[in-house]
Parts: C-alpha cells; sequence; structure tokens
C-alpha cells in the first residue's frame, strides 16, 4: 500500500498493518448501525475519496432519484473490532456521509449532532455528555420466545449481585470491559442490574459526538461478545417483558464556559450546589420534555417501560437525588465542582444518541434563552404522592405511547429546531408508520409486552 497520505493516516496504517478486513459504518436517522466491509487493501482509497452506495435503501435516506451518497471515514475515529470474526483481524471507522458534490448530508444524525456541537462552541459553550446504557442477555426459549439467560435460577438476582456462582453473566461483562478498552473506549464501572441477566457498563463523558460514537460502538461491541464468544443475544430493548424491569440510558449533561473552563452548571450556594444558568437550562428540557420523548423513547416498547412501579420516570419533576424525578442532580460529590450536572432519566438505548443529544441540548438552551423557571424541585417519591396532591404541584405527565409523543410534535418545534425541518419531517413520518404496523397487534391491556414487539425490537 502507498503512503502518500497525511500523518494521521499513517498512523492509522501502521495500526492496521494485522488487519484483514476495515468495517465501515455510520448511522441511519433511526439509529441503526449501518455500513460496508472492504478489504484492508482498499482502505487508502477509501479514506481519500470515500465509498459510493445507494443512500435511496436507507431508512430516513434520500429519494430514488438522487440516491449516490458517498461514505468516507474519519480516521479519528479508527479502532480494533476483538470478537467481531474468529481468526479474523478485523478494525473499523465510523464514516461522514456526503454527496457526490462533496458536501455533507443533512440527514446523516452524526452531522446534525456535529453542528449542534458547532453552535454551541460558537455560543461560548463546551458541553460534555455521558450515558448509562442498560441490556439484558437472552436466549431463545424452546417456545421461540426470548427469555433472559439466567432465567433458569430459582434465586432472584439482586442489584450489584457479585456472589460466585450466581451471577453467570460477569465472565461476558468483564469480556466486554476488555473489548471496549481495546477500542479505546475508557470503562469507568460495570456491575449486574436489577433484571435477571441484566447489566450496564458505564464508560467516561466526552462531547456529545464523541460520547455517541461511543454508545453506538458500545452496543456493536456487546452483540458481537454475547453472540459470537456465548452464543447470547445482547438486547437493548427498553422492556423486553411485562412485569420486570425495563433497560434504560439515562444521559448526563454539563456545560462549561468554552473560554475559561469553569463550570456553568455550579454554585456552592445553590440548592444541590447547582446555579440559576443551571436551573433554566433545566427548565428548558422539563418545557419540552413530552415533545423530546419521540426522540428520547422513540419506540411502541419504550412505553411500556415508561409506567409507575418502576425506576423509569413518569412524571415531569426535577429534585436531587431523587429517581423518581425525570430531571435528577446527581450528589456524590457535591462539593466537586466539575461533577456539577444533570440526569435526564426517560431515554432508552434504542435512541438515535446523535440526535437525543442535538434535541435535548436544543432543549436545554433554549430554557437558559427564555429563562425557562423549571418551579419548584420536588424532595419526594414522586410515585407516593396521589393525584390530587401531583395536580396541586402542577406536576404533568409524560407521554404513554409512541403516537401521542409523536403528537406533541405539532404543538413544540424543539426537535425541528434541533433535526431540521426535512430530517424532523423523515422522523415523523417512520415513526408514524411504526405506530401504524402496532396498531393492529395492540393487547387489551396496554403495558403487555407483545410478541410483535419482542420480534421487532429484541435484535435491535
Amino acid at each position: 500500500m502507498r503512503r502518500n497520505v497525511n500523518k494521521n493516516v499513517e498512523l492509522c496504517f501502521k495500526l492496521m498493518k494485522n488487519a484483514e478486513h476495515v468495517l465501515l459504518h455510520f448511522t441511519d436517522l433511526l439509529g441503526y448501525f449501518r455500513g460496508r466491509t472492504v478489504p484492508v487493501e482498499e482502505v487508502e482509497n477509501a479514506i481519500a475519496e470515500g465509498v459510493g452506495f445507494d443512500g435511496s435503501s436507507l431508512i430516513g435516506g434520500v429519494g430514488i432519484e438522487e440516491s449516490d451518497m458517498i461514505m468516507k471515514p474519519d480516521i479519528t475515529t479508527f479502532t480494533v473490532c476483538p470478537y467481531y470474526f474468529y481468526n479474523k483481524s478485523v478494525v473499523s471507522f465510523i464514516c461522514n456521509i456526503y454527496t457526490p458534490e462533496g458536501e455533507r448530508f443533512d440527514g446523516d444524525p452524526r452531522y446534525i449532532c456535529q453542528k449542534s456541537l458547532d453552535k454551541m462552541r460558537a455560543e461560548g459553550y463546551e458541553p460534555t455528555a455521558a450515558a448509562e446504557l442498560e441490556f439484558y442477555l437472552v436466549q431463545k426459549a424452546p417456545d421461540g420466545r426470548f427469555e433472559p439467560v439466567e432465567n433458569h435460577l430459582l434465586d432472584k438476582h439482586r442489584y450489584f449481585d457479585i456472589a460466585p456462582g450466581r451471577d453467570l453473566t460477569e465472565s461476558f461483562r468483564l469480556d466486554l470491559a476488555n473489548a471496549l478498552f481495546t477500542m479505546g473506549i475508557k470503562v469507568e464501572r460495570e456491575h449486574h442490574e436489577v433484571g435477571a441477566a441484566q447489566n450496564e457498563i458505564t464508560f467516561k463523558y466526552s462531547d456529545p459526538v464523541v460520547t455517541s460514537d461511543n454508545i453506538v460502538r458500545y452496543k456493536f461491541a456487546a452483540k458481537a461478545v454475547a453472540d459470537r464468544k456465548y452464543g447470547w443475544i445482547a438486547t437493548f430493548m427498553p422492556k423486553p417483558w411485562s412485569g420486570k424491569p425495563g433497560s434504560g440510558m439515562h444521559i448526563h449533561l454539563g456545560l462549561f464556559d468554552l473560554k475559561t473552563g469553569r463550570n456553568l452548571f455550579y454554585d456552592k450556594d445553590g440548592y444541590a450546589h447547582i446555579s440559576q444558568f443551571c436551573r433554566y437550562f433545566i427548565g428548558g428540557i422539563l418545557e419540552h420534555a413530552r415533545a423530546l420523548c419521540a426522540i428520547v423513547a422513540p419506540t411502541v416498547n419504550s412505553y411500556k417501560r415508561l409506567v409507575p412501579g418502576y425506576e423509569a420516570p413518569v412524571y415531569i419533576t426535577w429534585s436531587r437525588k431523587n429517581r423518581s424525578a425525570l430531571i435528577r442532580v446527581p450528589e456524590y460529590f457535591p462539593e466537586k465542582e466539575n461533577e456539577a450536572r444533570i440526569e435526564f432519566r426517560c431515554p432508552d438505548p434504542l435512541c438515535n444518541p446523535y440526535l437525543v443529544y442535538a434535541a435535548v441540548f436544543e432543549a436545554g438552551l433554549d430554557g437558559i434563552r427564555r429563562k425557562i423557571d423549571p418551579g419548584d424541585p420536588v424532595d419526594v417519591n414522586v410515585y407516593h404522592l396521589s393525584e390530587t396532591e401531583r395536580e396541586a404541584l402542577g406536576i404533568r405527565v409524560l407521554p404513554s405511547s409512541l403516537k401521542e409523543a409523536l403528537e406533541e410534535w405539532g404543538s413544540d418545534d424543539i426537535c425541528k429546531k434541533a433535526l431540521g425541518k426535512e430530517n424532523a419531517e423523515k422522523y415523523w413520518m417512520l415513526k408514524m408508520q411504526e405506530w401504524k404496523e402496532y396498531e393492529p397487534h395492540m393487547p387489551k391491556d396496554k403495558n403487555e409486552v407483545t410478541w410483535w414487539e419482542q420480534q421487532k425490537y429484541i435484535y435491535a
């Protein structure tokens, strides 16, 4: 292979010297990982010129009359892919999408997030983003349905369980953590979650684009390790079974002053050590929470998770520490200035993270611009309040279905501002189509998880 390329590409080539294949990835509008594989001998040309593909065949892509698109590797995203193939050396890049004219494709979710990041930096902000992704490890039962791999154990597993012989998924988590380290993702913690065979591994925060890159690769790696080494399925379906804990993707958000590096959310004398600036940011998210649900809780199944009785939020409130609130201010280390941030708790792992961060930051900044007051924090378990008490406090409720969330778009344009009008219209149409596909399968009990949902989302 020739080496007449810039130094960054040279470094990629050195790291690829033992590779056989290169995966070129990107996400479609709904957040699914798409891409193709090229032999390592073809990667120099792919980096220099990109790889053509049919954009009309993608979800949220372009019309058939303008179908030629180009995927071009972002060399800063180079990584190896452990456990992807047996006895094969595979590396990968995340790609940006271009038109044949060399322009960035406006419908590329990564580009939407990059533009959001550029806009915030132009306004003097440096955003930080983190995510906590939960998932189940499942296998097919004899009747064809799916069950947790620990389902046969009579003793229910407990949150944080580390007793030898009880946690069958511990070795998987260690393997996945090693894979993520190899991929350049800095793992911070990993543990067994509340449900049988439910797991969570958290990684270090970054800006919204890098964190989104890490989220999609985290999911990819979890599925690869589960399948290739264990013969299991790692599912990020929000609510695989009725009556069992759901899987969320709580997101953490922060804003720093770009010039001084000061945490704009921190005030040592404020409630929960947060500033008035942060309160306005919270107010913006609460104001737009019902419309945001169509982005952050994007599937029919998402609303089987957002029900009373579990830790997933239903009521539009904020508080410190309180996990029944929609927005929580973590106080693990209350006097550490750089720890000041907020946690938004209704997103789930089937969302498109690039769109989520773009939309949620847009909502928060709208709160800052308009000085939207979030109201008083609610420091009690909201589920223990009566309906009368909640009404007296003016507490609103999140949508109870995907259709209801999509209907909020008509009265709130926050997602259109974040995604752009054309992308927002495509997204709305795709999700409304998903709802219509579900309607013939709707159960009498709206919270029941249907066979249709398992079939549609278990591998998503």
